[in-house]
């Protein structure tokens, strides 16, 4: 890919980011709430979650669909849940395992993070499923995520399940995308739960679903 290509691709993702942050930020927040909830049981009653016994999951700020809820179902059905630490210096992040919503404090960008206790480090074991973070996502599982790539580096080196939660509105039918870049395996909104790893291209056709 040349430069001038790679510049033409940022700016397409720096508009789609400010257009989505405005989308989301302008959401009624009952609305919000409302597709949040329907997001939320659809995973939980997933068998992507009800197999996994580690859960993997971004920390929701304001304008996200909301983790919170996952967190602490996830910890009362006996699930390990581990939450992203930022490693500072770098562009790349650890997981560390938590008990608690409460052991989880502002940080990196604001967001809230786990203590960096070597004791609880997440070490690539189990069956696992990580919740991606995505301000949009396509029909094939790429993602738009925030341009800082702590995702990205993780995800080149993690092996197990991916989900993208994401409101409908924000889905694009394609994005543009590196050929480094993994797409999530799952894609749920308020509609529907879609198997994206069914429907991507391979051998120059594209599957339905």
């Amino acid at each position: 890919m040349n430069d001038y290509m790679k510049e033409d691709i940022r700016c397409v993702k720096t508009g789609l980011r400010q257009s989505i942050k405005r989308m989301r930020s302008e959401l009624d927040p009952a609305v919000k709430q409302s597709m949040d909830g329907l997001i939320t049981d659809s995973f939980l009653n997933s068998t992507s979650y009800t197999r996994s016994d580690v859960i993997l999951t971004y920390v929701s700020t304001g304008i996200e669909v909301n983790t919170e809820t996952i967190i602490t179902a996830a910890l009362t059905d006996g699930k390990r849940v581990a939450c992203p630490r930022c490693i500072d210096g770098t562009r790349e992040m650890d997981f560390y395992f938590i008990e608690s919503l409460d052991e989880l404090k502002p940080r990196t960008f604001g967001v809230r993070e786990p203590e960096a206790d070597p004791g609880r480090i997440y070490d690539f074991t189990g069956r696992p499923i990580c919740i991606v973070p995505g301000l949009s996502f396509d029909r094939w599982g790429y993602r738009l995520g925030y341009g800082k790539g702590y995702y990205d580096r993780f995800l080149s080196r993690y092996n197990g399940w991916t989900v993208g939660l994401c409101y409908s509105a924000c889905v694009q039918y394609k994005l543009p995308h590196g050929r480094f870049d993994r797409p999530v395996d799952r894609l749920i909104t308020e509609k529907y739960l879609r198997l994206c790893n069914d429907i991507r291209p391979r051998n120059g056709r594209i599957r339905s679903n």
